[in-house]
């Protein structure tokens, strides 16, 4: 048993520091790769963009959309975590309540996919990003490899996609469109988008100009 514990103490240092090291250089560099990136079947593109050149519509249509809280929790919103897990709980389709910090997490270092082991090393991950990278640089990560579209990773790679042009001059509503297809971006589309994806960027699009008002992305811009 002794032998055994010593074993499980080093395996649980080593993957301490190894995970410290990862995270502390990714501060620095941009993630080269994900494993969503290469478990597309199709080939992706990507082109990184410092989070000071994408047009600041962007970053407030990604607060509007995904988080309204990010610049005041800690990495994990405990109230939309509560009340997707009434919604869930009543039936139909699943929700989560995943913060921007906790996706970017699961974007550079996991895996797609639930469970509670890959939700554990989440909320690991999470907390080590909002401790060593900060609320800036987390936003800068998820910006440049969310998935925007099919083989697409990046707010920069779908502004070429959809509008032909870089992401550092986008229109709020084409800032707003590209937050509405990141929930599901195999199947919505940015341009000319119809249904629930149409009212769904119009309805980001105005909640663009209440992020702006209220400074709910100061800690993005500071």
């Amino acid at each position: 048993m002794r032998r055994l514990l010593r074993i499980l103490v080093k395996a649980v240092l080593w993957f301490v520091g190894i995970t410290l090291l990862w995270v502390v250089v990714y501060r620095f560099v941009p993630p080269p790769v994900t494993a969503t990136m290469l478990a597309d079947g199709n080939s992706f593109s990507k082109d990184w963009m410092p989070v000071e050149r994408i047009d600041p519509d962007m970053v407030r249509a990604a607060i509007a959309a995904e988080d309204g809280k990010f610049c005041s929790h800690n990495g994990f919103d405990q109230q939309a975590i509560a009340n997707a897990m009434v919604r869930n709980a009543s039936g139909g389709r699943i929700r989560g309540g995943s913060t921007i910090s906790q996706q970017t997490a699961k974007n550079v270092f996991l895996w797609q996919g639930g469970g509670y082991f890959r939700k554990g090393l989440e909320a690991y991950f999470t907390a080590l990003i909002e401790t060593i990278w900060g609320k800036r640089r987390i936003m800068e990560v998820y910006l440049n490899v969310a998935e925007t579209g099919i083989g697409t990773y990046g707010v920069n790679a779908g502004s070429q996609r959809y509008f032909r042009h870089d992401a550092d001059r986008m229109t709020p509503i084409e800032a707003a469109r590209i937050a509405a297809v990141l929930p599901l971006p195999k199947r919505r589309g940015a341009i000319a988008p119809t249904g629930y994806t149409r009212r769904y960027g119009n309805s980001i699009a105005r909640r663009i100009a209440v992020v702006r008002r209220d400074g709910l992305d100061r800690c993005v811009r500071d």
